[in-house]
């Protein structure tokens, strides 16, 4: 196969990092005129916000809240969400629209009972893992089980972390403390204590490091990312583990559909990785409880700390089915203007009145392969390419036109 060209080159992306301004939670800034904004902790994870935005437009004044993604509550480390009390429209999340969660009374005594079980039997606990926010709430976790002696026999245990991204999170965690940290996590850090560090973390950087985990034979935890198991070093890990019955590999996060944790979490036999067929030796566990998403009764806490019903909800974020019974049941229970607006909807902030009544629906097609998912991508920057082209010379017109036909011609036959 050819050489891939990336969508984007990493000048692109720090070009895009150097446009960002950074502001402190609670801060009303003007960033043009008729336009304010404000970010209220939304405890999802480290630095994640919901957005006041305040829009002046001839006279006329609208506020609209985004939600972002909103936080579970009693989360290790970080804050509880912080409410917003009036806005004209909201924008609000619905991952987790439509259930609760299961959360174990002692989420620590719970995974120290999985770490037991799986070194007595000889094996590794492998736990795919977001690398912002779920990996540091884990390392709190186990902090806490080594300092409490919850795992017996198997010493101070090795617990790998291998993921570069997570690396680098876990250290804007600790630079970030006395703005973001919670007040148990604070008090330790009072006392000199790092909340998320103890003795027995190894952290691999280098792919060499990541490799010669596998070859060491002692019981360990490795903590990689990514969570749903679709691409990074987690992959590497489960090649390397999946296939072995003494070994465990635990979620502790919300799987997405069509991803390989989620297969994996519904009971799949196999799993394809790097082009070996994987037979699915290992015991499949999942740990509810530390989603970093509120689930329905935080999302209603949430929307029921608003002063004044806002003028419009509009239900975003979440798979179709979910975002569509979470707006019914703020209609229905609370009373509320809700919608669950497809991609295409216009609606005029000065009337509140929808320009189309016929929003366009976008059916998700399911099921695609990586390869096919990359030919849309290409088609994508060639159908960019086409439409700034205009101003090329007539020559370059034609090579172009060329190129694209010859393409058509080949793969036609």
């Amino acid at each position: 196969t050819g050489e891939v060209s990336p969508l984007y080159t990493m000048a692109d992306a720090e070009a895009a990092i150097a446009c960002l301004c950074p502001h402190p939670y609670s801060e009303v800034t003007e960033i043009s005129e008729g336009i304010k904004v404000r970010f209220i902790d939304a405890g999802h994870l480290l630095g994640s916000s919901s957005i006041e935005i305040w829009l002046t437009e001839n006279g006329e004044g609208r506020k609209i809240v985004f939600s972002g993604d909103i936080g579970n509550l009693d989360q290790p480390l970080i804050r509880d969400p912080q409410y917003i009390t009036e806005a004209d429209y909201v924008v609000m999340e619905s991952t987790y629209g439509n259930r609760r969660h299961d959360k174990p009374k002692d989420y620590a005594k719970s995974l120290a009972e999985v770490i037991q079980k799986t070194f007595d039997r000889g094996g590794n606990l492998v736990i795919p893992s977001f690398a912002v926010g779920r990996t540091q709430e884990l390392l709190y976790f186990i902090r806490h089980i080594k300092a409490e002696n919850m795992v017996t026999g198997h010493g101070d245990f090795p617990v790998y972390v291998d993921s570069p991204l997570a690396i680098e999170a876990t250290q804007i965690f600790n630079k970030n403390k006395n703005s973001c940290f919670d007040e148990e996590a604070m008090s330790y850090v009072n006392k000199g204590i790092n909340p998320i560090t103890f003795s027995g973390l190894n952290i691999a950087v280098t792919s060499d490091e990541s490799r010669a985990i596998n070859f060491i034979d002692t019981p360990k935890i490795i903590i990689s990312a990514s969570g749903m198991c679709e691409a990074g070093r987690i992959k590497h890990h489960l090649k390397h583990n999946l296939w072995k019955p003494e070994n465990t590999i635990l979620f502790v996060g919300y799987q997405a559909m069509n991803t390989l944790g989620r297969s994996l979490v519904e009971g799949a036999k196999t799993a394809k990785l790097f082009g070996e067929e994987i037979v699915v030796r290992a015991e499949i566990l999942v740990l509810p409880g530390v989603s970093g998403h509120a689930d329905v009764d935080g999302l209603d806490r949430w929307i029921k700390s608003y002063e004044k019903p806002p003028k419009k909800v509009f239900v975003n974020h979440g798979e179709d089915s979910v975002a569509e019974a979470y707006k019914e049941h703020l209609r229905n229970d609370f009373g509320l203007n809700a919608f669950a607006p497809y991609s295409g909807a216009e609606l005029d902030l000065i009337s509140g009145e929808f320009k189309n009544t016929t929003p366009i629906k976008i059916v998700k097609k399911t099921g695609a392969s990586p390869n096919y998912q990359r030919l849309l991508s290409a088609l994508d920057r060639l159908t960019a390419l086409v439409n700034k082209s205009s101003g090329l010379t007539n020559k370059d017109l034609a090579k172009l036109t060329d190129t694209i036909n010859n393409i058509c011609a080949k793969w036609n036959d």
